[in-house]
Protein backbone atom coordinates (compact mmCIF):
# COMPACT_ATOMS: atom_id res chain seq x y z
CA UNK A 1 0.00 0.00 0.00
CA UNK A 2 1.08 3.60 -0.66
CA UNK A 3 0.98 6.15 2.15
CA UNK A 4 -2.34 8.02 1.78
CA UNK A 5 -2.98 11.65 2.73
CA UNK A 6 -5.05 10.79 5.84
CA UNK A 7 -2.29 8.63 7.36
CA UNK A 8 0.39 11.08 6.22
CA UNK A 9 -1.42 13.86 8.14
CA UNK A 10 -1.00 11.88 11.35
CA UNK A 11 2.66 11.19 10.51
CA UNK A 12 3.20 14.93 9.97
CA UNK A 13 1.53 15.80 13.31
CA UNK A 14 3.76 13.28 15.06
CA UNK A 15 6.93 14.67 13.42
CA UNK A 16 5.88 18.23 14.19
CA UNK A 17 5.48 17.52 17.91
CA UNK A 18 8.80 15.67 18.04
CA UNK A 19 11.08 17.74 15.80
CA UNK A 20 9.85 21.30 16.08
CA UNK A 21 12.77 23.66 16.87
CA UNK A 22 15.33 20.90 16.21
CA UNK A 23 18.51 21.85 14.32
CA UNK A 24 19.93 20.01 11.31
CA UNK A 25 23.31 18.52 12.15
CA UNK A 26 24.08 16.24 9.19
CA UNK A 27 22.57 15.42 5.79
CA UNK A 28 23.20 12.29 3.73
CA UNK A 29 21.83 10.77 0.53
CA UNK A 30 22.21 6.97 0.96
CA UNK A 31 20.59 6.25 -2.42
CA UNK A 32 19.38 8.33 -5.32
CA UNK A 33 15.80 8.34 -3.95
CA UNK A 34 16.44 8.98 -0.24
CA UNK A 35 17.68 11.77 1.99
CA UNK A 36 18.61 11.23 5.64
CA UNK A 37 18.84 14.13 8.09
CA UNK A 38 20.22 14.09 11.62
CA UNK A 39 18.40 16.65 13.79
CA UNK A 40 19.21 17.60 17.37
CA UNK A 41 16.91 18.99 20.02
CA UNK A 42 18.19 20.13 23.41
CA UNK A 43 17.90 16.62 24.80
CA UNK A 44 17.75 14.15 21.90
CA UNK A 45 19.05 13.32 18.44
CA UNK A 46 16.75 12.01 15.69
CA UNK A 47 17.25 10.66 12.19
CA UNK A 48 14.63 11.81 9.69
CA UNK A 49 14.24 9.74 6.52
CA UNK A 50 12.67 11.35 3.44
CA UNK A 51 12.11 8.74 0.75
CA UNK A 52 10.99 9.59 -2.79
CA UNK A 53 11.14 5.97 -3.96
CA UNK A 54 8.00 5.16 -5.94
CA UNK A 55 7.15 1.96 -4.09
CA UNK A 56 7.84 3.21 -0.57
CA UNK A 57 7.63 7.02 -0.56
CA UNK A 58 7.36 8.37 2.99
CA UNK A 59 8.75 10.65 5.71
CA UNK A 60 9.43 9.17 9.14
CA UNK A 61 11.93 8.92 11.94
CA UNK A 62 14.26 5.96 11.64
CA UNK A 63 16.72 4.03 13.79
CA UNK A 64 18.20 2.12 10.87
CA UNK A 65 21.89 2.43 9.97
CA UNK A 66 22.66 3.46 6.41
CA UNK A 67 25.77 3.00 4.29
CA UNK A 68 26.43 6.27 2.49
CA UNK A 69 28.28 6.69 -0.82
CA UNK A 70 31.94 7.70 -0.69
CA UNK A 71 31.21 10.85 -2.74
CA UNK A 72 28.01 12.74 -1.79
CA UNK A 73 25.62 13.23 -4.76
CA UNK A 74 24.96 16.74 -6.07
CA UNK A 75 21.54 17.16 -4.44
CA UNK A 76 22.99 16.12 -1.09
CA UNK A 77 25.71 18.78 -1.39
CA UNK A 78 23.06 21.36 -2.27
CA UNK A 79 20.99 20.49 0.82
CA UNK A 80 24.07 20.69 3.01
CA UNK A 81 24.84 24.14 1.64
CA UNK A 82 21.36 25.56 2.23
CA UNK A 83 20.05 23.61 5.23
CA UNK A 84 22.91 22.53 7.53
CA UNK A 85 22.53 24.33 10.84
CA UNK A 86 18.97 25.33 10.02
CA UNK A 87 16.24 25.12 12.67
CA UNK A 88 12.87 23.50 11.94
CA UNK A 89 10.31 26.25 12.52
CA UNK A 90 7.27 24.64 10.98
CA UNK A 91 5.89 21.51 9.39
CA UNK A 92 2.60 21.49 7.51
CA UNK A 93 0.71 19.50 4.87
CA UNK A 94 -1.18 20.44 1.76
CA UNK A 95 -4.76 19.47 2.75
CA UNK A 96 -5.95 16.31 1.00
CA UNK A 97 -2.65 15.84 -0.82
CA UNK A 98 0.47 13.79 -0.07
CA UNK A 99 2.85 16.74 0.28
CA UNK A 100 4.64 17.70 3.49
CA UNK A 101 6.48 21.03 3.82
CA UNK A 102 9.42 21.38 6.22
CA UNK A 103 10.30 25.04 6.95
CA UNK A 104 13.87 25.65 8.16
CA UNK A 105 15.24 28.97 9.42
CA UNK A 106 18.76 29.12 7.97
CA UNK A 107 21.64 31.53 7.50
CA UNK A 108 22.59 32.26 3.89
CA UNK A 109 26.04 33.06 2.48
CA UNK A 110 25.61 36.76 3.34
CA UNK A 111 24.81 35.94 6.98
CA UNK A 112 21.12 36.82 6.63
CA UNK A 113 18.34 34.68 8.07
CA UNK A 114 16.19 33.05 5.39
CA UNK A 115 13.48 30.41 5.40
CA UNK A 116 14.19 27.42 3.16
CA UNK A 117 11.38 24.95 2.61
CA UNK A 118 11.87 21.31 1.71
CA UNK A 119 8.75 19.88 0.05
CA UNK A 120 8.38 16.10 0.27
CA UNK A 121 5.98 15.11 -2.52
CA UNK A 122 5.01 11.51 -1.81
CA UNK A 123 2.91 10.67 -4.86
CA UNK A 124 3.86 7.21 -6.12
CA UNK A 125 6.06 7.29 -9.20
CA UNK A 126 5.90 11.10 -9.18
CA UNK A 127 7.46 11.29 -5.69
CA UNK A 128 10.08 13.99 -5.31
CA UNK A 129 11.95 16.28 -2.90
CA UNK A 130 12.04 19.98 -3.80
CA UNK A 131 14.03 22.72 -2.07
CA UNK A 132 12.27 26.10 -2.18
CA UNK A 133 13.19 29.65 -1.14
CA UNK A 134 10.82 32.63 -1.39
CA UNK A 135 8.45 30.65 -3.60
CA UNK A 136 11.14 29.71 -6.15
CA UNK A 137 12.75 26.32 -6.71
CA UNK A 138 16.42 26.06 -5.69
CA UNK A 139 16.55 22.49 -7.03
CA UNK A 140 14.75 19.14 -7.01
CA UNK A 141 15.94 15.62 -6.33
CA UNK A 142 14.37 14.60 -9.66
CA UNK A 143 14.27 17.46 -12.11
CA UNK A 144 11.21 17.63 -14.36
CA UNK A 145 11.67 19.55 -17.63
CA UNK A 146 9.27 20.43 -20.44
CA UNK A 147 9.84 17.07 -22.15
CA UNK A 148 8.87 15.21 -18.98
CA UNK A 149 5.75 17.28 -18.31
CA UNK A 150 4.01 20.10 -20.13
CA UNK A 151 1.85 20.85 -17.07
CA UNK A 152 4.39 21.27 -14.26
CA UNK A 153 8.16 21.66 -14.38
CA UNK A 154 10.54 21.38 -11.44
CA UNK A 155 13.70 23.23 -12.45
CA UNK A 156 16.00 25.67 -10.60
CA UNK A 157 14.71 29.24 -10.74
CA UNK A 158 11.10 28.40 -11.65
CA UNK A 159 8.23 29.31 -9.30
CA UNK A 160 7.10 26.37 -7.19
CA UNK A 161 3.54 25.32 -8.01
CA UNK A 162 1.42 22.57 -6.52
CA UNK A 163 0.63 19.52 -8.67
CA UNK A 164 -2.92 19.37 -10.08
CA UNK A 165 -5.41 17.72 -7.73
CA UNK A 166 -8.05 15.14 -8.69
CA UNK A 167 -11.57 16.52 -8.58
CA UNK A 168 -12.62 14.63 -5.45
CA UNK A 169 -13.69 15.87 -2.01
CA UNK A 170 -11.15 15.34 0.78
CA UNK A 171 -12.01 12.53 3.22
CA UNK A 172 -11.01 14.62 6.23
CA UNK A 173 -12.78 17.81 5.12
CA UNK A 174 -16.05 16.37 3.78
CA UNK A 175 -19.08 15.14 5.69
CA UNK A 176 -19.93 11.46 5.65
CA UNK A 177 -23.36 12.23 4.17
CA UNK A 178 -21.79 14.07 1.21
CA UNK A 179 -19.41 11.18 0.56
CA UNK A 180 -22.19 8.60 0.61
CA UNK A 181 -24.39 10.76 -1.65
CA UNK A 182 -21.57 11.07 -4.20
CA UNK A 183 -20.84 7.33 -4.05
CA UNK A 184 -24.52 6.38 -4.52
CA UNK A 185 -24.56 8.12 -7.90
CA UNK A 186 -22.21 5.45 -9.26
CA UNK A 187 -23.20 2.08 -10.71
CA UNK A 188 -20.33 0.28 -8.95
CA UNK A 189 -19.80 -2.00 -5.93
CA UNK A 190 -20.05 0.09 -2.77
CA UNK A 191 -16.34 0.06 -1.85
CA UNK A 192 -15.26 0.94 -5.42
CA UNK A 193 -17.86 3.71 -5.65
CA UNK A 194 -16.79 5.18 -2.34
CA UNK A 195 -13.13 5.06 -3.37
CA UNK A 196 -13.89 6.95 -6.60
CA UNK A 197 -16.09 9.50 -4.82
CA UNK A 198 -13.60 10.60 -2.15
CA UNK A 199 -9.91 11.56 -2.13
CA UNK A 200 -7.15 11.54 0.45
CA UNK A 201 -7.48 7.89 1.48
CA UNK A 202 -6.53 4.56 0.02
CA UNK A 203 -8.82 1.64 -0.93
CA UNK A 204 -8.31 0.07 2.51
CA UNK A 205 -10.36 2.88 4.11
CA UNK A 206 -13.25 2.47 1.68
CA UNK A 207 -13.27 -1.31 2.17
CA UNK A 208 -13.17 -0.89 5.94
CA UNK A 209 -16.13 1.49 5.92
CA UNK A 210 -18.18 -1.02 3.90
CA UNK A 211 -17.10 -3.92 6.15
CA UNK A 212 -18.10 -2.05 9.30
CA UNK A 213 -21.38 -0.86 7.80
CA UNK A 214 -22.58 -4.24 6.51
CA UNK A 215 -20.67 -6.72 8.68
CA UNK A 216 -18.54 -7.94 5.80
CA UNK A 217 -18.28 -7.67 2.03
CA UNK A 218 -21.47 -6.97 0.10
CA UNK A 219 -22.46 -7.65 -3.50
CA UNK A 220 -24.68 -4.55 -3.50
CA UNK A 221 -24.13 -1.69 -5.94
CA UNK A 222 -23.86 1.78 -4.44
CA UNK A 223 -26.76 3.06 -6.53
CA UNK A 224 -29.05 0.34 -5.06
CA UNK A 225 -28.52 1.18 -1.37
CA UNK A 226 -31.67 1.97 0.58
CA UNK A 227 -31.90 4.70 3.20
CA UNK A 228 -31.04 2.43 6.15
CA UNK A 229 -27.97 1.11 4.35
CA UNK A 230 -26.85 4.64 3.52
CA UNK A 231 -27.19 5.61 7.17
CA UNK A 232 -25.11 2.58 8.23
CA UNK A 233 -22.39 3.54 5.74
CA UNK A 234 -22.44 7.15 7.01
CA UNK A 235 -22.04 5.92 10.59
CA UNK A 236 -19.07 3.71 9.62
CA UNK A 237 -17.36 6.61 7.85
CA UNK A 238 -17.96 8.93 10.83
CA UNK A 239 -16.48 6.27 13.09
CA UNK A 240 -13.30 6.15 10.99
CA UNK A 241 -13.08 9.95 10.94
CA UNK A 242 -13.43 10.05 14.72
CA UNK A 243 -10.58 7.53 15.07
CA UNK A 244 -8.44 9.71 12.83
CA UNK A 245 -9.25 12.85 14.81
CA UNK A 246 -8.20 11.07 18.02
CA UNK A 247 -4.81 10.19 16.51
CA UNK A 248 -5.69 6.69 15.32
CA UNK A 249 -3.84 3.44 15.99
CA UNK A 250 -0.82 2.75 13.73
CA UNK A 251 -1.46 -0.81 12.51
CA UNK A 252 0.17 -3.10 9.93
CA UNK A 253 -1.47 -6.16 8.37
CA UNK A 254 0.53 -9.28 7.48
CA UNK A 255 -0.71 -12.47 5.84
CA UNK A 256 1.06 -15.79 6.66
CA UNK A 257 2.55 -17.48 3.58
CA UNK A 258 3.13 -21.22 2.91
CA UNK A 259 6.90 -20.70 3.30
CA UNK A 260 6.39 -19.45 6.87
CA UNK A 261 6.95 -15.76 6.05
CA UNK A 262 4.39 -13.18 7.20
CA UNK A 263 3.97 -10.97 4.12
CA UNK A 264 3.14 -7.29 4.83
CA UNK A 265 0.10 -6.32 2.75
CA UNK A 266 -1.40 -3.19 4.32
CA UNK A 267 -1.14 -0.49 6.97
CA UNK A 268 -3.37 2.34 8.13
CA UNK A 269 -4.41 4.59 11.01
CA UNK A 270 -7.07 2.17 12.33
CA UNK A 271 -7.26 -1.48 13.38
CA UNK A 272 -8.82 -3.14 10.31
CA UNK A 273 -11.63 -5.68 10.67
CA UNK A 274 -11.88 -6.56 6.97
CA UNK A 275 -9.15 -9.25 7.04
CA UNK A 276 -10.79 -11.38 9.72
CA UNK A 277 -8.76 -14.09 11.44
CA UNK A 278 -6.59 -14.78 8.37
CA UNK A 279 -4.32 -11.79 9.07
CA UNK A 280 -1.78 -10.89 11.72
CA UNK A 281 -2.33 -7.33 13.00
CA UNK A 282 0.59 -5.47 14.57
CA UNK A 283 0.05 -2.21 16.42
CA UNK A 284 2.88 0.31 16.90
CA UNK A 285 3.56 3.09 19.41
CA UNK A 286 4.26 5.61 16.62
CA UNK A 287 3.63 6.01 12.90
CA UNK A 288 7.37 6.25 12.25
CA UNK A 289 7.89 2.79 13.77
CA UNK A 290 5.01 1.47 11.67
CA UNK A 291 6.47 2.80 8.41
CA UNK A 292 10.02 1.78 9.22
CA UNK A 293 9.02 -1.79 10.06
CA UNK A 294 6.58 -2.15 7.16
CA UNK A 295 9.09 -1.04 4.51
CA UNK A 296 12.32 -2.27 6.17
CA UNK A 297 12.96 -5.48 4.22
CA UNK A 298 11.82 -4.07 0.90
CA UNK A 299 13.92 -0.92 1.24
CA UNK A 300 17.11 -2.71 2.32
CA UNK A 301 16.87 -4.92 -0.76
CA UNK A 302 16.23 -1.93 -3.03
CA UNK A 303 19.13 0.11 -1.57
CA UNK A 304 21.51 -2.78 -2.10
CA UNK A 305 20.19 -3.34 -5.61
CA UNK A 306 20.96 0.28 -6.48
CA UNK A 307 24.44 0.09 -4.98
CA UNK A 308 25.26 -3.22 -6.69
CA UNK A 309 23.68 -2.46 -10.09
CA UNK A 310 26.87 -1.14 -11.73
CA UNK A 311 29.03 -3.92 -10.28
CA UNK A 312 26.50 -6.58 -11.24
CA UNK A 313 26.40 -5.27 -14.82
CA UNK A 314 30.22 -5.32 -15.05
CA UNK A 315 30.47 -8.89 -13.71
CA UNK A 316 27.56 -10.07 -15.86
CA UNK A 317 29.28 -8.68 -18.98
CA UNK A 318 32.50 -10.46 -18.00
CA UNK A 319 30.56 -13.70 -17.51
CA UNK A 320 28.78 -13.39 -20.88
CA UNK A 321 32.06 -12.63 -22.63
CA UNK A 322 33.68 -15.69 -21.06
CA UNK A 323 30.77 -17.87 -22.21
CA UNK A 324 30.99 -16.51 -25.78
CA UNK A 325 34.75 -17.01 -25.83
CA UNK A 326 34.30 -20.59 -24.65
CA UNK A 327 31.78 -21.28 -27.41
CA UNK A 328 34.16 -19.91 -30.06
CA UNK A 329 36.98 -22.07 -28.70
CA UNK A 330 34.84 -25.21 -28.89
CA UNK A 331 33.99 -24.42 -32.52
CA UNK A 332 37.65 -23.82 -33.35
CA UNK A 333 38.60 -27.07 -31.61
CA UNK A 334 36.07 -28.93 -33.73
CA UNK A 335 37.77 -27.50 -36.81
CA UNK A 336 41.24 -28.42 -35.54
CA UNK A 337 40.16 -32.04 -35.14
CA UNK A 338 40.09 -32.22 -38.96
CA UNK A 339 43.86 -31.69 -39.02
CA UNK A 340 44.54 -35.33 -39.99
CA UNK A 341 42.72 -34.72 -43.26
CA UNK A 342 45.19 -31.91 -44.09
CA UNK A 343 48.13 -34.22 -43.40
CA UNK A 344 46.57 -36.90 -45.65
CA UNK A 345 46.13 -34.38 -48.47
CA UNK A 346 49.81 -33.42 -48.18
CA UNK A 347 50.88 -37.06 -48.49
CA UNK A 348 48.64 -37.73 -51.51
CA UNK A 349 49.73 -34.68 -53.53
CA UNK A 350 52.64 -36.32 -55.37
CA UNK A 351 51.36 -36.78 -58.93
CA UNK A 352 49.78 -33.50 -59.92
CA UNK A 353 50.75 -30.80 -62.41
CA UNK A 354 51.31 -27.10 -61.66
CA UNK A 355 48.31 -25.02 -62.68
CA UNK A 356 45.65 -27.53 -61.68
CA UNK A 357 42.86 -26.19 -59.44
CA UNK A 358 42.01 -29.60 -58.03
CA UNK A 359 43.29 -33.13 -58.20
CA UNK A 360 41.61 -36.50 -57.80
CA UNK A 361 43.97 -39.04 -56.34
CA UNK A 362 43.65 -42.41 -54.73
CA UNK A 363 43.75 -42.60 -50.94
CA UNK A 364 46.18 -45.50 -50.54
CA UNK A 365 44.95 -46.05 -46.97
CA UNK A 366 41.38 -46.83 -48.04
CA UNK A 367 41.60 -47.31 -51.82
CA UNK A 368 38.98 -44.59 -52.41
CA UNK A 369 39.39 -41.58 -54.71
CA UNK A 370 39.82 -38.20 -52.99
CA UNK A 371 39.34 -34.79 -54.66
CA UNK A 372 41.69 -32.14 -53.24
CA UNK A 373 41.50 -28.37 -53.83
CA UNK A 374 44.79 -26.89 -55.05
CA UNK A 375 46.47 -23.51 -55.43
CA UNK A 376 47.19 -23.36 -59.20
CA UNK A 377 50.16 -21.05 -58.61
CA UNK A 378 51.99 -23.78 -56.70
CA UNK A 379 53.58 -27.01 -57.84
CA UNK A 380 52.83 -30.46 -56.38
CA UNK A 381 55.45 -30.23 -53.63
CA UNK A 382 54.49 -26.66 -52.64
CA UNK A 383 50.79 -27.63 -52.40
CA UNK A 384 51.73 -30.66 -50.30
CA UNK A 385 53.91 -28.52 -48.02
CA UNK A 386 51.06 -26.01 -47.64
CA UNK A 387 48.75 -28.76 -46.39
CA UNK A 388 51.48 -30.03 -44.04
CA UNK A 389 51.91 -26.50 -42.60
CA UNK A 390 48.14 -26.13 -42.12
CA UNK A 391 48.10 -29.55 -40.46
CA UNK A 392 50.79 -28.52 -37.96
CA UNK A 393 48.99 -25.24 -37.20
CA UNK A 394 45.70 -27.03 -36.54
CA UNK A 395 47.44 -29.67 -34.45
CA UNK A 396 49.17 -27.02 -32.29
CA UNK A 397 45.95 -24.99 -32.05
CA UNK A 398 44.04 -28.08 -30.93
CA UNK A 399 46.49 -28.67 -28.08
CA UNK A 400 46.28 -25.02 -26.99
CA UNK A 401 42.50 -24.93 -27.27
CA UNK A 402 42.09 -27.93 -24.97
CA UNK A 403 44.12 -26.06 -22.35
CA UNK A 404 42.19 -22.83 -22.94
CA UNK A 405 38.86 -24.64 -22.69
CA UNK A 406 39.80 -25.95 -19.24
CA UNK A 407 40.84 -22.45 -18.18
CA UNK A 408 37.62 -21.06 -19.64
CA UNK A 409 35.49 -23.46 -17.62
CA UNK A 410 37.31 -22.36 -14.46
CA UNK A 411 36.76 -18.69 -15.37
CA UNK A 412 33.04 -19.20 -16.03
CA UNK A 413 32.64 -21.04 -12.72
CA UNK A 414 34.53 -18.27 -10.90
CA UNK A 415 32.50 -15.43 -12.46
CA UNK A 416 29.27 -17.29 -11.70
CA UNK A 417 30.37 -17.36 -8.05
CA UNK A 418 31.14 -13.63 -8.14
CA UNK A 419 27.71 -12.91 -9.65
CA UNK A 420 26.14 -14.84 -6.78
CA UNK A 421 28.21 -12.81 -4.28
CA UNK A 422 27.06 -9.51 -5.80
CA UNK A 423 23.41 -10.59 -5.79
CA UNK A 424 23.53 -11.69 -2.13
CA UNK A 425 25.89 -9.06 -0.68
CA UNK A 426 24.44 -7.78 2.62
CA UNK A 427 25.85 -4.25 2.30
CA UNK A 428 28.29 -1.78 0.77
CA UNK A 429 31.29 -3.23 2.62
CA UNK A 430 30.62 -6.67 1.11
CA UNK A 431 30.39 -5.11 -2.36
CA UNK A 432 33.69 -3.30 -1.81
CA UNK A 433 35.33 -6.61 -0.89
CA UNK A 434 34.05 -8.11 -4.16
CA UNK A 435 35.36 -5.09 -6.10
CA UNK A 436 38.78 -5.45 -4.45
CA UNK A 437 38.84 -9.16 -5.28
CA UNK A 438 37.98 -8.47 -8.94
CA UNK A 439 40.70 -5.84 -9.13
CA UNK A 440 43.25 -8.28 -7.69
CA UNK A 441 42.26 -10.76 -10.41
CA UNK A 442 42.70 -8.14 -13.15
CA UNK A 443 39.01 -7.69 -14.00
CA UNK A 444 38.44 -4.16 -12.64
CA UNK A 445 41.40 -2.00 -13.63
CA UNK A 446 40.12 1.38 -12.48
CA UNK A 447 38.53 0.56 -9.12
CA UNK A 448 39.95 2.66 -6.28
CA UNK A 449 39.62 1.33 -2.76
CA UNK A 450 38.63 3.56 0.15
CA UNK A 451 41.59 5.37 1.61
CA UNK A 452 40.34 4.50 5.11
CA UNK A 453 40.73 0.77 5.46
CA UNK A 454 37.75 -1.04 6.90
CA UNK A 455 38.01 -4.01 9.20
CA UNK A 456 37.26 -7.16 7.16
CA UNK A 457 33.90 -8.72 7.92
CA UNK A 458 33.89 -11.87 10.03
CA UNK A 459 32.59 -15.23 8.89
CA UNK A 460 28.89 -15.93 9.34
CA UNK A 461 28.65 -17.88 12.59
CA UNK A 462 26.08 -20.48 13.64
CA UNK A 463 25.81 -22.99 16.48
CA UNK A 464 24.42 -26.46 15.75
CA UNK A 465 21.88 -28.23 17.96
CA UNK A 466 24.77 -30.37 19.25
CA UNK A 467 26.85 -27.31 20.17
CA UNK A 468 29.32 -27.36 17.24
CA UNK A 469 30.31 -24.06 15.64
CA UNK A 470 29.44 -23.73 11.95
CA UNK A 471 31.30 -21.07 9.92
CA UNK A 472 30.30 -19.78 6.48
CA UNK A 473 32.37 -17.58 4.14
CA UNK A 474 30.76 -14.35 2.89
CA UNK A 475 32.73 -14.18 -0.38
CA UNK A 476 35.46 -15.99 -2.36
CA UNK A 477 38.34 -14.54 -0.35
CA UNK A 478 36.66 -15.54 2.91
CA UNK A 479 35.94 -19.00 1.47
CA UNK A 480 39.67 -19.47 0.85
CA UNK A 481 40.56 -18.18 4.30
CA UNK A 482 37.98 -20.41 5.98
CA UNK A 483 38.75 -23.65 4.12
CA UNK A 484 42.52 -23.36 3.67
CA UNK A 485 43.65 -21.51 6.81
CA UNK A 486 41.01 -21.45 9.57
CA UNK A 487 39.69 -25.01 9.26
CA UNK A 488 41.78 -28.07 10.16
CA UNK A 489 42.00 -31.74 9.13
CA UNK A 490 38.90 -33.31 10.73
CA UNK A 491 36.67 -30.25 10.34
CA UNK A 492 33.82 -31.10 7.93
CA UNK A 493 33.34 -29.06 4.75
CA UNK A 494 30.11 -28.59 2.74
CA UNK A 495 29.32 -26.99 -0.63
CA UNK A 496 26.43 -27.27 -3.08
CA UNK A 497 27.39 -29.39 -6.05
CA UNK A 498 28.31 -27.61 -9.30
CA UNK A 499 26.66 -24.31 -8.36
CA UNK A 500 27.76 -20.97 -6.82
CA UNK A 501 27.67 -20.90 -3.04
CA UNK A 502 29.57 -20.28 0.17
CA UNK A 503 32.00 -22.70 1.81
CA UNK A 504 30.46 -24.08 5.00
CA UNK A 505 32.61 -25.72 7.68
CA UNK A 506 31.72 -27.49 10.92
CA UNK A 507 34.52 -26.89 13.43
CA UNK A 508 34.89 -30.39 14.83
CA UNK A 509 37.26 -29.61 17.76
CA UNK A 510 38.90 -32.93 16.81
CA UNK A 511 35.75 -34.86 17.67
CA UNK A 512 33.42 -36.93 15.51
CA UNK A 513 30.66 -34.65 14.16
CA UNK A 514 27.12 -36.00 14.82
CA UNK A 515 24.75 -36.59 11.92
CA UNK A 516 22.35 -33.92 13.24
CA UNK A 517 25.05 -31.25 12.96
CA UNK A 518 26.03 -32.47 9.48
CA UNK A 519 22.41 -32.23 8.37
CA UNK A 520 22.11 -28.67 9.71
CA UNK A 521 25.39 -27.61 8.10
CA UNK A 522 24.30 -29.05 4.74
CA UNK A 523 21.03 -27.11 4.98
CA UNK A 524 22.95 -23.90 5.73
CA UNK A 525 25.18 -24.58 2.70
CA UNK A 526 22.05 -24.68 0.51
CA UNK A 527 20.61 -21.53 2.12
CA UNK A 528 23.87 -19.69 1.35
CA UNK A 529 24.00 -20.69 -2.30
CA UNK A 530 22.34 -19.97 -5.62
CA UNK A 531 20.16 -23.05 -4.98
CA UNK A 532 18.41 -21.42 -2.00
CA UNK A 533 14.71 -22.22 -2.30
CA UNK A 534 15.31 -25.53 -4.09
CA UNK A 535 14.41 -29.03 -2.92
CA UNK A 536 16.67 -32.10 -2.82
CA UNK A 537 19.72 -29.99 -3.66
CA UNK A 538 22.95 -32.04 -4.02
CA UNK A 539 25.58 -31.00 -1.46
CA UNK A 540 29.13 -32.38 -1.45
CA UNK A 541 30.74 -32.96 1.95
CA UNK A 542 34.20 -34.09 2.98
CA UNK A 543 36.80 -33.52 5.67
CA UNK A 544 38.95 -30.43 5.19
CA UNK A 545 42.11 -32.55 4.88
CA UNK A 546 40.76 -33.83 1.52
CA UNK A 547 40.67 -30.31 0.02
CA UNK A 548 43.48 -28.51 -1.81
CA UNK A 549 43.94 -25.59 -4.14
CA UNK A 550 45.57 -25.89 -7.56
CA UNK A 551 48.45 -23.54 -8.44
CA UNK A 552 47.09 -20.32 -9.93
CA UNK A 553 43.46 -21.14 -9.08
CA UNK A 554 41.16 -18.18 -8.57
CA UNK A 555 39.80 -17.23 -5.12
CA UNK A 556 37.22 -19.67 -3.76
CA UNK A 557 38.07 -22.38 -6.29
CA UNK A 558 39.24 -25.62 -4.62
CA UNK A 559 39.58 -29.30 -5.48
CA UNK A 560 38.60 -32.24 -3.27
CA UNK A 561 38.31 -36.03 -3.19
CA UNK A 562 36.86 -38.75 -0.94
CA UNK A 563 33.60 -36.88 -0.69
CA UNK A 564 29.97 -37.84 -0.15
CA UNK A 565 26.94 -36.24 -1.84
CA UNK A 566 23.75 -35.72 0.16
CA UNK A 567 20.44 -34.34 -1.11
CA UNK A 568 19.03 -31.54 1.03
CA UNK A 569 15.76 -29.63 1.39
CA UNK A 570 16.32 -26.82 3.95
CA UNK A 571 13.79 -26.32 6.75
CA UNK A 572 12.07 -22.95 7.19
CA UNK A 573 13.43 -20.93 10.12
CA UNK A 574 16.56 -23.05 10.59
CA UNK A 575 18.98 -20.19 9.92
CA UNK A 576 17.48 -17.93 12.59
CA UNK A 577 17.34 -20.85 15.02
CA UNK A 578 21.07 -21.60 14.66
CA UNK A 579 22.41 -18.05 14.26
CA UNK A 580 24.81 -17.08 17.05
CA UNK A 581 23.46 -14.13 19.03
Amino acid sequence: MALDAATLALVANELNSTLLDAKIDKIFEPTRDEVLMTLRTRTQTFKLLLSARSGSARVCLTKESFENPLTPPGFCMLLRKHLTGGRLTGLHMEPGDRIVFFDFLCTNEMGDLVTNTLAAELMGRYSNLVLIQSGKIIDALKRVDFEDSEIRQLLPGLPYTLPPKPNKPDFLATSAAAMVAAACEKDLPVASALGKAVGGVGPVVAREAVWRAFGGETPLLACDLDEAQKQALCAAIENLKDEHAAGGTPTAVRIPQPDGVNKPVEFSFFIPQQYGSAAILTQYPTYSELLEDYYATKDRAERLKQKSRELYKAVHNLYERAVRKQSARREELAQSEKADTLRLYGELLQAIQKGDRQATVQNYYTGEDVTIRLDPRLGPNENAQKYFRDYKKKQTAGQMLKKLLLEGEDEIEYLANVLYEVETAPGEQALNEVRAELKSQGYLKYYKQRERKQKPADFLRYRSSDGFEILIGRNNLQNDKLTLHTARGKDVWFHVQKAPGSHTVVMSRGEDVPDTTKQEAAELAVLHSSQNGGAKVPVDTTEVRNIWKANGARPGMVLYNDYTTVYITPRAGLEEQLREK
